[in-house]
């Protein structure tokens, strides 16, 4: 029996919303981004950024590429159009790379390797960049939950021939992605804009998400007449095309795990470039780890749950808060029941792999339960989060 009520609840954003916050620069430890570790350019998803990494490698038709097993089914489309096959090798309990396996799944026909740092937390490199070495086989460093931080005392993304990020998980931004590397020059990469449609689809969605979660007041007030126009002419548009709208923007900004082509050559909006520059990476790690904390010691003690690592590294920066549940399927209802967002990464995963594949992986997807951590969440919004998520897995 609950001791007290749950209080009215809060709208809480799962993904960083823009709010006047988001432009605060308030002093904190320096923290290095995948940005610092070598030439980028910045594109509009982390899918398009490994599209090009595919592309740069020079992966062919009828070669293979290895991703893991516990993966984004967002990955696989990009070695699909590059023609070739993806290879899925196993993950331990904790999702760290199985080395063992990785390297009995290196064949003569293997041109690339996928590691992903999942939830922000980076994998050992240095014994899996020797392999790649050892093999003459590209790595490719995974960095879509790892925006900020370090692996072993380099930037995040150092380690790869190519990294790929996603600045959407990170900052206030309807797109963003970057493909990086500390090893080629990107220069001949020439990208275009996709068109002010586009750009301003990104910019108003920014904003509008913001009013959503009751940021912004005063900027909303003064944009509302504005905005409405805007959201007639749309609709107007809509329905003399019989209801269909052209793409403005990628299928990645809508959760989609569509891959577009398209979207390859185009550049990240002025908006979200913008906002990279603003971004103070410091006070974003700083509160992204405070939150952390605060949903770690929520959950202390509690029976059939725990964080699925049983600390936060020194200079990482978690993208959400992984929680590995005994019991996934009744924690997931009550927390939903509760209002509490939250996402489950790995599901659904890429057609033909399960347990057989991977038992790890299996188990990753369907019982580790994500909360958000990000910077934009009140006081207020982190208090309810650590007092519901503890009243959800009371027994």
């Amino acid at each position: 029996m609950r001791a007290n009520p749950s209080p009215v609840r809060p709208l809480i954003p799962l993904a960083p919303i823009l709010s006047a916050s988001s432009f605060r620069r308030a002093a904190a430890a320096p923290a290095r981004t995948v940005l610092d570790a070598g030439n980028y350019k910045l594109v509009t998803s982390g899918r398009v950024a490994i599209a090009l990494a595919l592309r740069e490698i020079g992966v062919q038709p009828g070669q293979r590429v290895l991703v893991p097993a516990y993966h984004s089914a967002s990955m696989i489309p990009p070695v699909l159009w590059r023609g070739a096959e993806p290879v899925f090798y196993r993950v331990h309990a904790d999702a760290a790379v199985d080395l063992r396996d990785l390297a009995e799944k290196i064949t003569p026909d293997v041109r690339a390797v996928m590691v992903t740092h999942y939830f922000g937390f980076p994998q050992e490199m240095a014994p899996i960049r020797a392999l790649c070495d050892a093999h003459g086989i590209a790595l490719i460093e995974d960095c879509a939950h790892c925006f900020i931080g370090e692996a072993g005392g380099r930037p995040v993304g150092a380690w790869g021939n190519y990294a790929i990020a996603s600045s959407m998980k990170f900052l206030p931004i309807y797109e963003g992605g970057a493909l990086v590397s500390a090893r080629h020059s990107l220069d001949h990469i020439v990208l275009h804009s996709a068109g002010a449609g586009f750009e301003a689809k990104v910019a108003l969605n920014s904003l509008e998400k913001g009013f959503m979660y009751g940021r912004l007041p005063a900027v909303r007030a003064a944009l509302s007449l504005p905005l409405r126009a805007k959201s007639a002419v749309w609709g107007l548009f809509k329905r003399r095309r019989g209801g269909a709208a052209p793409a403005l923007a990628p299928d990645s900004s809508d959760s989609s795990f569509n891959f577009d082509p398209a979207w390859v050559d185009k550049r990240s909006s002025l908006f979200a470039r913008a906002m990279l520059t603003l971004a103070a990476p410091g006070r974003i790690a700083a509160l992204r780890r405070g939150h952390y904390l605060r949903l770690e010691a929520a959950v202390q003690g509690l029976p059939g749950v725990r964080p699925l690592h049983p600390r936060l590294p020194d200079g990482a920066c978690p993208w959400v808060f992984p929680l590995l549940a005994d019991d996934p399927g009744r924690l997931f209802a009550r927390l939903q029941a509760l209002g509490v967002p939250l996402t489950r990464f790995g599901t659904p995963q890429w057609q033909g792999v399960d347990a057989a594949t991977c038992a790890n992986s299996a188990m990753l997807a369907e019982h580790v339960l994500a909360l958000p951590c990000h910077q934009e969440l009140t006081e207020r919004e982190m208090s309810w989060l650590a007092a519901r998520l503890r009243e959800a897995v009371a027994p």
